[in-house]
């Protein structure tokens, strides 16, 4: 059924909004298919967050990042704000859990025009009250994926998308890439990542295979598993085992390992995006 001819075949059928549709497997290289005009490389919105979560395994490897580091050891001194009661408590595994307390959709630069944060989005954050004690609740936002992002760029001494870049996606072999910034010129982390098709499906090729890439170890076996177990952005897809992370207006990395393979489309249909998950996780 994830025979990219046949899935084209149905979104063609379907009338669904989605530009190309690209999948990869254990045995062979991404392919992708255009079935629509469009932007060859897009804004994969929440996709992003996946690719924070990698960022940070590299982090994790080499034994510089841990889940119950406190944020406030990592960036207080990057802000002058008196920061709000309770962020003291937010671990970087609350904000990667979205357990932190925040509001939801916070820092949503997708929904809400940019400059209603000031330009100074640390300090903007540090400053808003948390509506509940870290890790009791569950609150989505972009604000939570802003300070993840912002915490590799401190612990790698780089800003987030060059230690990306440099450490995953050239030896992935990706081709344009490209991240919004913040006023202060930092990635974003949560959102407004750039990519093609082509290369965003690898990143679910890389959870395929353990963090394996064409026989390079990139990420360990544990953080993968970590990631999973935890949850930490990848989410159940269907009965069969299926995972994946979706983004605004029906953009999807799908990970198939019943089947060997992972799919990702990009498109501006959300109402499609369940539908085909579901048919390709069936």
């Amino acid at each position: 059924m994830n025979d990219l001819t046949v899935l084209s075949q149905i979104i063609r059928e379907r009338g669904w909004d989605i530009y190309r549709i690209a999948r990869i497997s254990v045995e062979s290289d991404a392919e992708e298919v255009t079935l629509r005009k469009g932007n060859r490389c897009t804004d994969v919105y929440s996709i992003a967050k996946a690719f924070c979560v990698a960022a940070a395994g590299v982090l994790y490897d080499e034994g510089i990042w841990s889940p119950d580091e406190k944020i406030l050891s990592i960036l207080g001194e990057e802000t002058d704000c008196t920061p709000a009661a309770g962020w003291g408590d937010v671990t970087l595994d609350h904000l990667m859990r979205h357990r932190c307390g925040m509001p939801e959709g916070f820092l949503d630069i997708d929904a809400t025009e940019p400059s209603a944060f000031g330009r100074d989005y640390l300090s903007y954050a540090f400053s808003q009250p948390l509506l509940c004690s870290p890790g009791t609740r569950r609150s989505y936002s972009d604000g939570a994926y802003y300070l993840i992002g912002r915490a590799v760029e401190k612990k790698a001494g780089m800003s987030l998308d060059l230690f990306l870049r440099e450490r995953l996606l050239e030896p992935m072999g990706f081709g344009e890439v490209a991240w919004s910034r913040c006023p202060q010129g930092h990635a974003m982390g949560a959102t407004g990542l750039y990519l093609r098709a082509g290369d965003t499906v690898k990143l679910g090729g890389l959870w395929l295979t353990g963090g394996v890439w064409k026989g390079n170890r990139l990420l360990s076996r544990e953080w993968i598993d970590l990631t999973l177990r935890l949850g930490y952005e990848f989410n159940p897809v269907g009965s069969r085992g299926a995972y994946g992370k979706g983004g605004m207006y029906g953009q999807m990395l799908l990970i198939l390992p019943h089947e060997g393979c992972a799919l990702a489309w990009q498109g501006h249909d959300g109402a499609a995006k369940s539908e085909l998950c579901a048919i390709c996780a069936e």
